[in-house]
């Protein structure tokens, strides 16, 4: 994992791909964010060799392909899951139902996405300290 490496950010919806650059801007992170607001291109931009990013936050609920069959695609193949890149749910669904299907898919955490900026910037806070400072097979500096 490469702490100052690029955030890639998953989400179909405009408003939330705003609000989080807004929350990252605020927090002044020196991590590139990536927005992709189709995941069907977001395998083919992971399998690149150059690309490694710090982790990847997901929405669930997106047109052609959704967080949870994104998320088992990028663990079927080597070139992607053997990067050990954090792959953390953000969701506006906090059900049990979708909690679950989230763990089945082995990501790294499941947080639901704050209508209020600073509950939502605390989130984002807390997520960034704990991957910051956690070890992994590919941990550098």
């Amino acid at each position: 994992m490469r702490r100052k490496a690029d955030i890639i950010i998953i989400e179909d919806d405009e408003d939330d791909r705003i609000f989080l650059q807004d929350i990252f801007d605020s927090l002044k992170y020196p991590n590139k964010l990536v927005f992709f607001e189709d995941p069907t291109l977001v395998l083919d931009y992971l399998s690149s060799p150059a690309v490694y990013p710090f982790m990847i936050l997901s929405d669930i609920n997106m047109p052609k392909m959704d967080g949870f069959e994104l998320r088992n695609k990028i663990l079927s193949r080597p070139e992607t899951s053997k990067k050990c890149v954090p792959y953390i749910f953000m969701s506006t669904s906090k059900s049990p139902e979708n909690v679950s299907k989230a763990y089945d898919c082995h990501v790294q955490g499941f947080f639901r996405k704050e209508a209020d900026f600073n509950d939502y910037k605390e989130t984002i806070e807390n997520i960034m300290r704990y991957w910051i400072t956690s070890l992994t097979p590919t941990s550098t500096t």
